[in-house]
């Protein structure tokens, strides 16, 4: 039977436009991620410097907060996808509902490279962990500096109340204030122990000590996560290309640190960057002390499943 002008213009019609969506890749999908100036953010600005998520059709937009609490004010409002955080962090957003989702590691120390320093003022005359009994340690509270501080502390064999804790917000407070001598001592982390360590200060206890305890992570919303699988998985492949990049040849990327104001100007010349980990995600037993660390501190009072917080399911 012949088939009708009209018919054949229909079908002809129909398989051109089904060639042409088949031709024509959908568009890039955007991806909002906030970071703090730190250098967890550094295989993000490679990703973007090496055109690495445009080839896994992203369109990655990367927001700068100048703190934890102005970063989750931003996740909160869903303004951002994703984030840099602590296992503490994730903790928090989860106590109501599962809000967020840890998909991997951001840094991590090791047995020889630390992230995290308690430092004596030069004028304390402190120099050994036993110095530290009693005095006050600068620190912000609730936080993966004050759960470090503690554990650091503890594997010393001080008790609890051995360790005075000082509630200092600010890095740059805390910094101030151990360089007068009005704090005895302080928790920082790198890079920034090095410039306290340059203007006086001595570090003394490190958390090479107890590396398993000492990691950053990062973190989804869980509308996103689950509106956007493909996506986050892209993302996480390209992350695992820029660290690749960076732990090949480390010395290629200060001059990028210090651009965008992850590494102080004044160690440009001097700072070693460190080895990033490789895809993987925080484990149970790194989950369950950080939750058992925020319980005894009354911080939380309900029951939240590692399996609902963090996922490695996303990983390339």
């Amino acid at each position: 039977m012949k088939k009708s002008p009209i018919l054949a213009a229909i079908i002809l019609v129909s398989l051109l436009a089904s060639a042409c969506a088949q031709a024509t890749p959908a568009g890039p999908v955007t991806l909002r991620f906030v970071t703090l100036p730190i250098l967890e953010a550094l295989p993000l600005y490679v990703a973007q410097q090496e055109g690495l998520f445009e080839q896994y059709n992203l369109n990655v937009e990367i927001i700068p907060a100048g703190s934890a609490p102005e970063r989750d004010q931003i996740i909160r409002a869903a303004q951002a996808d994703g984030m840099i955080n602590e296992l503490l962090s994730t903790i928090f957003y989860n106590q109501s509902s599962i809000e967020v989702q840890t998909v991997r590691y951001a840094r991590a120390a090791t047995a020889t490279i630390p992230l995290f320093h308690i430092l004596a003022s030069g004028q304390s005359g402190i120099t050994t962990p036993e110095g530290l009994k009693g005095a006050e340690i600068g620190i912000s509270q609730g936080t993966v500096i004050e759960y470090l501080t503690d554990r650091l502390l503890q594997a010393e064999g001080f008790s609890a109340e051995e360790i005075n804790g000082v509630a200092v917000p600010s890095i740059s407070d805390r910094m101030a204030l151990l360089g007068s001598g009005s704090l005895s001592a302080a928790m920082l982390p790198d890079p920034l122990t090095y410039l306290a360590e340059q203007q006086g200060a001595v570090i003394v206890v490190d958390d090479t000590l107890l590396p398993e305890y000492s990691f950053s992570c990062m973190t989804f919303r869980k509308a996103y996560l689950d509106e956007n699988p493909a996506a986050v998985r892209n993302f996480l492949a390209a992350i695992e290309q820029a660290v690749t990049l960076i732990n090949a040849d480390p010395s290629n990327w200060t001059s990028l640190l210090v651009e965008q104001k992850l590494l102080p100007e004044p160690l440009a010349s001097s700072y070693i960057i460190n080895p990033y980990p490789t895809a993987g995600v925080p484990t149970q037993a790194q989950w369950d002390d950080v939750f058992t660390w925020a319980t005894e501190k009354g911080l939380i009072s309900v029951s939240i499943a590692y399996a609902d917080s963090v996922t490695g399911e996303y990983l390339p």
